[in-house]
């Protein structure tokens, strides 16, 4: 029996990954994560590093961040705590949604996640104070290998539910993306 439901979004390789909960009177249990069941939606790696973040401030926007190839790296985002609005965008090339957005509305209390594929920039923004993420990474953090988009690049044109109010200096110095930009290869 699974313990997931899995649900195709609008990006070629993005999903919807629902937790059924078990509960009794002690509390719930559920399953973070088990590679045999995420297999069939794409994740084919182990588990490389899980990161932890917890965002202060509501209307903070954390990404747009991807790895380049060798490091590329899927990414099973949750939340933990709080609400926010996750972000991934197809820097494939070759994909018919190519600089194309989904955003997913995760809610601590509903157990979801979204399982991003390599290939993909992700992001964030706090719907409430002090969020926290729980990220399964396929790739360890390569920092000669790390890039990523200003997260109001209007190439892309994100529509963030709240004004960004809060950038790292990292985020915020992402340079625009040209016409020219030719993605990255998974």
């Amino acid at each position: 029996m699974s313990r997931f439901t899995f649900t195709p979004l609008p990006l070629t390789g993005l999903h919807l990954v629902q937790r059924q909960r078990l509960s009794d009177s002690r509390g719930e249990l559920s399953r973070i994560f088990c590679a045999w069941e995420l297999a069939p939606i794409g994740w084919t790696q182990p588990i490389a590093q899980i990161t932890h973040t917890r965002t202060v401030k509501r209307g903070t926007v954390r990404g747009l961040h991807y790895q380049n190839v060798p490091h590329a790296e899927a990414k099973l985002v949750s939340c933990t705590k709080g609400e926010v609005w996750d972000v991934a965008v197809d820097l494939r090339p070759d994909s018919v949604t190519f600089l194309q957005w989904h955003a997913q509305h995760l809610v601590a209390d509903h157990g979801d996640a979204m399982l991003i594929p390599q290939g993909f920039a992700h992001g964030f923004q706090a719907l409430t104070d002090d969020v926290e993420l729980l990220y399964c990474h396929s790739a360890a953090h390569a920092p000669l290998a790390e890039a990523g988009i200003h997260p109001l690049e209007p190439l892309v044109a994100i529509g963030w539910p709240l004004p960004v109010t809060d950038l790292s200096s990292r985020d915020a110095s992402h340079a625009w993306l040209t016409a020219d930009f030719e993605g990255v290869h998974p």
